[in-house]
């Protein structure tokens, strides 16, 4: 049998055993706090390449997005461009369907069966004003005595007015500044506008205006209208 030998102090020394088993102990604790703490790194942890991927993701969306809300926004701005334009077309086409409809119900009054006959005669007479002293006319002819039958013939106008407190008549030619300029030929059974231009010489207050039309045949017709009823509100002279 054997026995554990004395100590030179006269205690007996611990088992050897027991170091062993508390450096066991201490080792696989010290394991477990490694273990848990790389456990907790990696799940909560910093992930720098996951982090910038996700950056670069949204920073790229943001991009899109932000294209997107440009696009709709010319759009939308074109839209409404697009949308004043139309209304100004509508306007415009509603304004011209009108006139239509009222030169539609003359034209019908005057060849409807009870309309009253005359012969060729000039309607209307409007002038407007162009640039450089210039005016543009236009004459609305009518005639329903003869149905059926072309009337043809030339136009001509005269003004006479004023110019240096002198009394002045300006024939066809003056107002062509051409010297045997032909009247502007017309063409029709019922109505025809005709239509040219005239050119007023600096200082001249126009008074009046005569139309003249020489048919093909036939006798000649002359009408005259005040100036300031066929130019409207337009001022004349220079």
């Amino acid at each position: 049998m054997s026995e554990t030998s004395p100590t030179p102090g006269g205690e007996a020394a611990p088992p050897a055993h027991g170091h062993k088993l508390g450096y066991a102990l201490l080792a696989t604790f010290l394991g477990a706090l490694v273990f848990g703490g790389w456990g907790l790194w990696t799940t909560f942890g910093p992930q720098p390449r996951d982090a910038r991927a996700t950056i670069r993701a949204q920073a790229q969306r943001l991009e899109a997005l932000e294209q997107q809300v440009a696009l709709l926004s010319r759009s939308d701005q074109v839209s409404r461009e697009a949308n004043q334009g139309l209304q100004g077309t509508l306007a415009e086409r509603d304004e011209e369907i009108a006139g239509l409809r009222a030169d539609v119900a003359f034209y019908e009054r005057f060849v409807g069966a009870t309309a009253q006959r005359h012969g060729l005669s000039v309607h209307q007479l409007e002038l407007a004003p162009q640039r450089g002293g210039a005016w543009h006319f236009t004459a609305t002819l009518t005639q329903n005595l003869n149905r059926g039958v072309v009337n043809s013939g030339k136009l001509m106008l005269s003004v006479e007015g004023t110019q240096d407190g002198q009394l002045r008549k300006l024939d066809w030619a003056d107002l062509r500044q051409q010297p045997g300029a032909e009247g502007v030929g017309y063409s029709f059974k019922y109505f025809q506008q005709v239509e040219g231009d005239v050119m007023l010489p600096a200082g001249l207050q126009p008074i009046r205006v005569v139309v003249r039309l020489v048919p093909a045949r036939g006798t000649p017709v002359e009408q005259s209208f005040a100036w300031a009823e066929a130019a409207g509100a337009a001022p004349a002279g220079g």
